[in-house]
């Protein structure tokens, strides 16, 4: 005989159980909903701001020998051409170098430690360009003194005397020349930490605009300059240039400190903001803070870094075009003094440099291209950065007109020089979100220094060949295209410097022709 199975009993959930379960979906729906009617804070632009402060600074201590040299440091110190040019290339060759492990360092101590580093290193090489007169005259007449107006007295009293003028000369640009590797040291760490910030603090569509407005500290560091650095060094020394502007960095370090944090610890940043921050996560790109469990972020070794193609179109992307912008900035006010007659302290001189970096400040406008073309075809974000590029391409071919428009009047070149310096700072601003569109956040500031070695060495060429150029043609009057002498050789630089961006642009897309995510 079979038994007839039981049925089985109906299983009632513990009420307790269920009660909380529709509790938590109802705080999850609650957060998701407060999040999306959230009016979102924007903490983001603060950082941005901070990130432009610094650029300002930056440029500021750039521009301070290049606006010195010719009419105030050269005649104290015997200068040519080709020492300027020494001590130009040299720094952009240390700072070439210091950027393949200011990314790396950048990296591994952090956006908030690294900056302080790095703004604090070059801004001690500012001020240590101050004290080269000091220790130039020590070393040649051994008489020290702390007084600035001493020791040129002294070196003036020593240039008499046979042999010391040139003792006077080398020992002053190997001085130079150690206050500006420290500064390039320290500058080397700019980018890639600024960089880095903006890949933590903004989403993909949004960097090149964040980029490009940080990156108009560039142009607004080179308007101020030309108004202020000159008359500096007009009334109270070449000196005090140096000093004034070296102790701002000082001032931005104070403010960073309590400013700046990582957006999940910032108590600024409200969840609406965070999760506009993080609208494009990948597996490769998460938060920091996802959860205990996650594993940490992949890093790369340095020299990892150039077996990735993305990593090369960006080197070459910064080659050519920064080695024409490094030229435009430590030689404009040269060319201006020599071709045109007008110092950097004349009032003709002074308006002639800003006019050229005021131009050059339509850049801010040119950066939001790749952000409008993004969003009105629904592109990925490498895909119009590149289009953006290419047009921005374009406009330094104007460049062949410096020399021969030239002729007619100083405002001509001026002009065209200012549109290329714009070109280049659109362009910038999108090369370097190149990196942080297709590399994890973890590896941003590492290959941004692995691909600033392309800066630097770009950067060395132009300066260090241009002054050996320009003295070369001085000496054997040289002739090209109907102009002689340094005019001369103005005209093959602006010339090469005319098809730079197309190259460089051509080569990056024949190495990355389509958007492609690195995977570690």
């Amino acid at each position: 005989m079979h038994s007839i199975p039981r049925p089985k009993l109906l299983q009632i959930p513990d009420i307790s159980v269920l009660n909380m379960q529709i509790k938590r979906i109802y705080i999850n729906f609650a957060v998701l909903s407060s999040i999306i009617t959230m009016k979102k804070t924007n903490y983001r632009w603060i950082v941005c701001g901070m990130l432009f402060a610094a650029l300002v600074i930056n440029y500021l201590d750039r521009q301070v020998l290049s606006l010195t040299w010719k009419n105030f440091i050269a005649p104290e110190f015997d200068w040519t051409d080709a020492d300027y040019g020494l001590i130009t290339g040299v720094f952009s060759i240390v700072y070439a170098v210091s950027m393949l492990f200011a990314g790396r360092f950048v990296d591994k101590l952090g956006t908030k430690k690294g900056f302080i580093w790095a703004i604090g290193i070059w801004s001690a090489g500012a001020c240590l360009h101050a004290i080269c007169g000091i220790l130039t005259s020590g070393i040649v007449t051994g008489q020290w003194t702390l007084s600035f107006a001493a020791s040129y007295e002294s070196l003036a009293m020593a240039r008499n005397v046979s042999g010391m003028a040139v003792m006077i000369t080398t020992v002053s640009v190997w001085l130079f020349l150690g206050a500006r590797c420290v500064l390039s040291i320290g500058e080397a760490g700019n980018f890639p930490c600024a960089i880095k910030a903006v890949a933590e603090y903004f989403p993909k569509k949004d960097r090149g605009f964040a980029t490009g407005v940080f990156n108009s500290g560039a142009q607004i560091g080179a308007l101020i300059a030309p108004f202020t650095i000159p008359l500096i060094a007009k009334y109270y020394g070449w000196e005090m240039s140096f000093l004034v502007i070296g102790v701002l960095g000082f001032v931005w370090m104070g403010a960073w400190v309590f400013i700046y944090k990582n957006p999940h610890d910032n108590s600024h940043v409200n969840a609406a903001e965070l999760a506009y921050i993080e609208q494009d996560s990948t597996e490769n790109d998460k938060p920091a803070d996802t959860c205990a469990s996650d594993q940490p972020a992949e890093k790369i070794g340095l020299f990892q870094a150039f077996t990735f193609r993305q990593t090369w179109a960006v080197i070459f992307g910064r080659f050519l075009p920064d080695s024409v912008w490094w030229f435009l900035l430590f030689w404009a006010p040269a060319f201006i003094s020599e071709v045109y007659g007008y110092s950097s302290s004349s009032m003709t001189g002074m308006l002639a440099i800003f006019t050229i970096y005021f131009i050059s400040m339509a850049s801010t406008f040119g950066s939001y291209l790749p952000t409008f073309i993004i969003n009105r075809h629904r592109t990925n974000p490498y895909a119009g950065r590149m289009k953006a590029m290419l047009i921005f391409a374009f406009f330094p071919l104007l460049g062949v007109g410096v020399m021969p428009l030239g002729q007619i009047s100083l405002w001509f070149p001026v002009v065209i020089i200012g549109i290329m310096a714009a070109a280049h700072q659109s362009w910038s601003a999108n090369v370097y979100n190149v990196v942080s569109d297709m590399f994890p956040k973890s590896v941003v500031a590492t290959v941004t220094g692995a691909a600033g070695l392309a800066s630097g060495l770009g950067s060395f060429m132009s300066n260090f060949g241009a002054g050996c150029l320009f003295s070369y043609a001085a000496e054997v009057n040289m002739h090209f295209l109907g102009f002689e002498g340094k005019n001369a050789g103005y005209m093959i630089v602006f010339l090469c410097a005319s098809v730079a961006y197309l190259i460089s642009w051509i080569l990056m897309k024949v190495l990355v022709p389509r958007y492609k995510l690195v995977k570690l």
